[in-house]
């Protein structure tokens, strides 16, 4: 045996080494495996997740969506049409200058001039203010929409990565969502007086000289539009419109808003709050600034092919009194607010390239604390 061992036991060492080194690789490839298998699994979990958080994710933010689409945007456009049919009327100031051309003796000549000199500015002023609040409403809007958006992502990841089923994470409360989309209306039922009294500041400033038989053509009246715009924009400090579209006070509107609605017993304001300096944060950045110039210049060109044909191509090529341009423009500022859902304006606005990416980015950015 001992003679056995003596000549047999290089090879065992070297058997039990292999046997050995066999079993401790295959315990370290089992355990590899298992690593594998859990990391797989672990993988399928957070992929499962996502699916989860995708698909709830996309229905309520489609259903957030839908809501700003179908009621808060035609809403918002058939409030403001309204009050702007109200607050600058046009009719009586037309009704009086018919008067005047039936009736000779019925105003003096100074009286006349003065008519039309109303009726000029405030027909520039109508349309542009028009074309302004279309334009910043409807991009408002999407910016409301895509807060409220990548704040719903981010809240039910959450609520997921806590085994918290959509209902129960911690997500903005209906309330205040609504409260949100309902400020839209700020400008209507509360900026507007003033809105309109700093474009008719600022019409008035490049209308200055513009006499009625003076000849306006297509790059005239273009130039001119944008002006106004222009001027407007520069009436006071680089974000002056703002305290024109949304309150600087944002609990003080919340509660008013909350007891207006009939509902006695305020939702805690501070997501409200966060939501609305959000917004503001969003409409005071470089940013939105060049988004918004961008996107009013393609709404003046859009709407000087409308005013085009109502003219007829050749006239306003050529050049037609202003006399004559003035009720073309205010039949102008009816349709540029027109319900949202045949609004070429919003669309064409909307569907602009820039618009569409600076929005992709909004999503994805992180909301601020």
């Amino acid at each position: 045996m001992w003679e056995f061992w003596r000549r047999h036991k290089r090879k065992v060492y070297v058997t039990l080494g292999v046997i050995g080194s066999g079993y401790l690789l295959f315990k370290l490839y089992d355990g590899h495996r298992r690593r594998l298998s859990d990391l797989e699994r672990e993988l399928a979990d957070e992929r499962r997740n996502e699916e989860l958080i995708r698909s709830q994710v996309k229905a309520h933010f489609e259903n957030i969506q839908g809501i700003a689409d179908s009621t808060t945007l035609p809403h918002v456009m058939r409030n403001l049409r309204s009050r702007i049919e109200e607050e600058l009327d046009l009719a009586l100031l037309t009704e009086r200058l018919m008067k005047g051309k039936d009736q000779p003796n019925s105003l003096t000549a100074a009286e006349k001039l003065e008519l039309w000199e109303r009726l000029k500015i405030l027909t520039f002023t109508r349309i542009v203010l028009s074309l302004w609040a279309t334009t910043v409403l409807s991009l408002y809007i999407r910016v409301q929409v895509n807060i409220l958006g990548r704040h719903l992502y981010i809240d039910t990841a959450r609520g997921l990565g806590t085994s918290c089923q959509l209902d129960e994470a911690d997500l903005i409360d209906r309330d205040d969502e609504q409260q949100f989309l309902a400020s839209a209306d700020y400008l209507t039922n509360v900026g507007l007086p003033a809105l309109i009294s700093s474009f008719e500041t600022a019409a008035s400033e490049v209308l200055k000289g513009k006499q009625l038989k003076d000849f306006f053509n297509t790059t005239l009246l273009h130039d001119t539009v944008l002006r106004i715009l222009d001027t407007f924009m520069s009436l006071g400090s680089p974000h002056h419109w703002l305290g024109f579209l949304m309150p600087e006070h944002f609990k003080l509107y919340n509660s008013a808003a909350t007891f207006s609605s009939g509902n006695t017993e305020p939702s805690p304001s501070s997501k409200f709050e966060q939501l609305m300096l959000e917004a503001r944060t969003v409409l005071s950045s470089s940013e939105f600034e060049n988004i918004l110039d961008l996107s009013l210049k393609t709404a003046v060109d859009v709407m000087m092919e409308d005013v085009t044909v109502l003219c007829g191509e050749t006239n306003l090529k050529l050049g037609i009194p202003l006399a004559k341009l003035l009720p073309r423009l205010a039949h102008m500022s009816r349709i540029l607010l027109e319900e949202s859902n045949r609004n070429r304006y919003i669309q064409v606005v909307q569907d602009m390239p820039v618009v569409e990416m600076f929005f992709t980015l909004l999503y994805a950015s992180t909301p601020t604390s």
